[in-house]
């Protein structure tokens, strides 16, 4: 037998899986955290998210789209920030979004994968990522929501066409976002 609450349901084997229809990603609660080793030190950051998902009754069939800012790259050191957001990184002037846009959405015995497409630079590279969903903190008088966490790892040459000594080609990213429903302009879901 399987539940059902506005925001998720269980399915038979207790593993959650969001409901159908439209979702948005809650801006102030989701972001993506990536850290890399340079010249052996480790150098954290953050970006701001966006996006939406539409969650389809045959799950594989589901589609998710999230965006980051590349300009909003954060690091704790305005010099930092500024050198990857430049011409040598992320070149935010010219490529301003990092985007993924999921191609299928599947439930495996140990959990949820994504895989797709990550634009970064105006070049597409292929990414798989594990999901693990969270029941959210659902406020008494706001939307159900909840809270997807997924990892994956990228290639450093895509952030950079210049080689860094002492720079790892891996770059560990976390992607952590709140979906809520999305609402039209009646503000019905």
């Amino acid at each position: 037998m399987t539940t059902m609450t506005p925001s998720l349901r269980l399915t038979p084997g207790g593993q959650l899986r969001p409901a159908t229809g439209a979702w948005r990603v809650n801006e102030d609660y989701s972001h993506a955290t990536f850290h890399a080793r340079v010249a052996g030190r480790t150098v954290r950051g953050r970006l701001p998210l966006t996006g939406r998902v539409v969650i389809a009754d045959r799950i594989e069939d589901s589609t998710a789209l999230l965006a980051a800012m590349a300009g909003e790259v954060s690091t704790g050191s305005p010099v930092l920030d500024r050198l990857l957001e430049g011409p040598g990184f992320l070149e935010a002037g010219a490529f301003p979004e990092i985007t993924f846009r999921s191609e299928l959405l599947a439930f495996v015995p140990d959990g949820w994968r994504a895989v797709g497409r990550l634009q970064l630079k105006g070049a597409e590279h292929e990414l798989a990522c594990q999901l693990d969903l969270h029941r959210g903190a659902e406020p008494p008088d706001g939307p159900p929501r909840f809270r997807i966490a997924s990892r994956w790892v990228i290639d450093s040459r895509w952030v950079t066409r210049h080689p860094i000594l002492a720079m790892s080609r891996r770059i560990p990213m976390t992607c952590s976002f709140v979906l809520e429903p999305a609402f039209n302009a009646t503000g019905v879901p």
